[in-house]
């Protein structure tokens, strides 16, 4: 019976350490903001290609984000949610090395709406992966 009681008990504790490793970890901070639009004076002489290799294509809802966050989670595909806009954004870009702490959110071919957004801090929320 001692030894059926100690299997119960391994087996338990084996569901739940693996089960704390799996966790994802909601991750909040602030951040600078910015927009861009696809114009090769912005981004590259390849405007609708992010640096994972997407099509970005006006419409869709993705972020470029400044490589200190992809250290801190901000990997490609995290779903992202940004104080002041609706739904989720994915990240599909990745920002120059001069910039930290910065997103830079997509706005298709709209440079009005990029430069009505302007530039100003913002909470982002987003599940970290684990390792």
């Amino acid at each position: 019976m001692t030894s059926f009681r100690n299997l119960v008990l391994i087996i338990a504790a084996v569901f739940i350490v693996s089960g704390c490793l799996g966790e994802d970890k909601t991750i909040t901070m602030k951040v600078a903001s910015t927009a861009y639009t696809s114009q090769v004076s912005q981004t590259s002489e390849h405007p609708f290609l992010g640096a994972w290799g997407d099509e970005l294509k006006p419409g869709i809802k993705s972020i470029a984000v400044s490589r200190d966050l992809i250290h801190k989670g901000l990997t490609h595909n995290t779903k992202v949610k940004i104080e002041g806009l609706q739904g989720e954004y994915l990240v599909k870009d990745k920002m120059n090395k001069r910039w930290t702490n910065k997103i830079d959110i997509y706005m298709g071919l709209d440079k009005e709406a990029a430069k009505e957004w302007g530039k100003r801090e913002v909470t982002i929320t987003f599940e970290k992966k684990s390792d």
